[in-house]
């Protein structure tokens, strides 16, 4: 056993927000921090993941992963030091993967940890590109979208956790040409110059259908939704015969208070046989150990650049969430426990 403080930090969600969330949904709360029973682990989170799915959990609906309830603590990803075991194959000092973040200490099944290996990479990079956000992308683009060598790919959020390795993959495996989208002139350089993207626009510039039509003017074979909204339409106008579209998020969408339009082409879906398909990361398990040898030997070789955007402080996580939603984040959106 290690020496552990009586008391840890957490957030609890204690409103549901109406459109888009403020400071006020949230509160950082004081709580009692115990030994660990038989088969548990205590950890010290060293970093903790902020995602969009999480403002899914917000809303008190139906979905397919449980939402927050109010006055307890929230979850999320998150890597940390294990300073107490009561749990065989664990040890003091352990680096491991679990899914209980924002809270500065967290009490685990074992059952539900996974050892990471600091000498590999560095911890917060199992959070996101060799996390659930790589995993999202590497499934997304090979598996549910089928991609191919010499396809064409148009990645909304481009610049996002899993946008950026979206484009990036496909470079890597042959694509003709990849094209993006993002929020900001400085995300658009970014985009075409360290991430290697054939193009890439401003969406706040010009309607997306028409610079996506001057970026991709044969069209594209595969389209990465990250975006949902005027993003899907343009993208369902552009993609060719036989296209296919990973529907991973619509981050447009999720602070709306009203149920947002359709595209209004999805007749364009029948003519062209068109395949979209949502993705579940849970769902594609059986390629991890595939997709971590691939993107491990990536960065080795410098073909893939990973970015990550770093809050310091449990006091600054619920304005990094925030912040994440309203697209401030190059990467990665990691809030770090430590300096």
């Amino acid at each position: 056993m290690s020496d552990f403080p009586a008391v840890s930090r957490e957030w609890h969600l204690v409103a549901r927000p109406q459109g888009w969330p403020t400071a006020e949904d949230f509160a950082l709360r004081e709580v009692p921090v115990t030994a660990p029973a038989a088969g548990r682990i205590l950890v010290r989170n060293l970093h903790m993941s902020v995602d969009p799915y999480m403002r899914g959990r917000m809303n008190d609906v139906k979905s397919y992963i449980p939402p927050f309830k109010l006055d307890q603590p929230m979850d999320g990803g998150a890597v940390g030091e294990v300073v107490a075991s009561a749990a065989e194959g664990f040890e003091v000092g352990d680096h491991v993967l679990h899914g209980l973040g924002w809270r500065e200490y967290a009490d685990v099944d074992a059952a539900h940890a996974t050892k990471v290996d600091a000498s590999l990479a560095p911890l917060s990079a199992y959070l996101g590109v060799l996390g659930m956000p790589g995993l999202t992308a590497y499934a997304g683009l090979f598996e549910t979208a089928s991609f191919k060598e010499g396809d064409a790919v148009f990645v909304s959020g481009a610049a996002g956790a899993v946008g950026s390795l979206v484009g990036q993959f496909a470079k890597i495996k042959g694509a003709s040409r990849v094209i993006g989208s993002a929020g900001s002139d400085d995300k658009v350089k970014l985009l075409t110059g360290k991430y290697g993207f054939d193009a890439a626009f401003n969406y706040k510039d010009r309607p997306v259908a028409e610079q996506l039509g001057e970026a991709a003017p044969e069209g594209i074979d595969v389209y990465f939704d990250n975006v949902g909204g005027d993003h899907l339409e343009a993208a369902i106008g552009a993609l060719n015969l036989h296209g296919r579209a990973t529907l991973c998020g619509a981050i447009a969408q999720y602070n709306d208070t009203e149920p947002a339009p359709g595209p209004r082409n999805l007749v364009a879906v029948i003519g062209k046989r068109l395949r979209l398909q949502g993705i579940l990361v849970s769902d594609h398990a059986g390629l991890q150990q595939q997709f971590v040898q691939d993107v491990a030997g990536w960065l080795r070789s410098g073909e893939l650049k990973a970015d990550e955007t770093v809050v310091h402080g449990i006091e600054n996580g619920a304005d990094a969430f925030l912040g994440m939603l309203r697209g401030e984040n190059t990467g990665k959106m990691i809030v770090s426990f430590t300096r």
